[in-house]
């Protein structure tokens, strides 16, 4: 279980860089300098900021799950953190389909993603409670 477990949380590190990556792009993908001038400065500032803060989060789950992954397997702190990023994702998953819907393909393709994510933090817990029963 450990050494799936750890290739699982691994592939989650991949996961977060690629989403900090992809949100560094924002500014680009989104043409953010043209579309963001159209709000006020105080909000064209918080959209960025929270997007800068968000990267922030994604490197921070990068990197605990690349290189802390031993302790995300055996430590109550790590399976705490497991719990916590699949339930961020579980729900930038609901947030998606709130405020996105799933009627066209991209936005049903990234429920999808953020379904994953949600899924490859979840895992690790839920086979070891399915292993060894709830903790007492």
């Amino acid at each position: 279980m450990n050494n799936l477990a750890g290739i699982i949380i691994l592939f989650g590190g991949v996961f977060n860089l690629g989403f900090a990556i992809f949100h560094l792009l924002f500014w680009q993908i989104f043409r953010w300098k043209e579309d963001l001038a159209s709000l006020t400065s105080t909000n064209r500032f918080i959209m960025q900021i929270l997007n800068l803060c968000l990267i922030f989060v994604f490197l921070i789950m990068a990197y605990v799950s690349i290189f802390q992954t031993a302790a995300m397997i055996s430590t109550s702190l790590g399976k705490s953190l497991l719990i916590a990023f699949s339930l961020f994702w579980l729900l930038r998953m609901i947030e998606q389909i709130i405020f996105f819907g799933v009627k066209n393909k991209v936005s049903f393709a990234f429920t999808l993603v953020f379904f994953v994510g949600c899924i490859i933090y979840a895992l690790p817990v839920l086979v070891k409670l399915w292993l060894h029963g709830w903790p007492r």
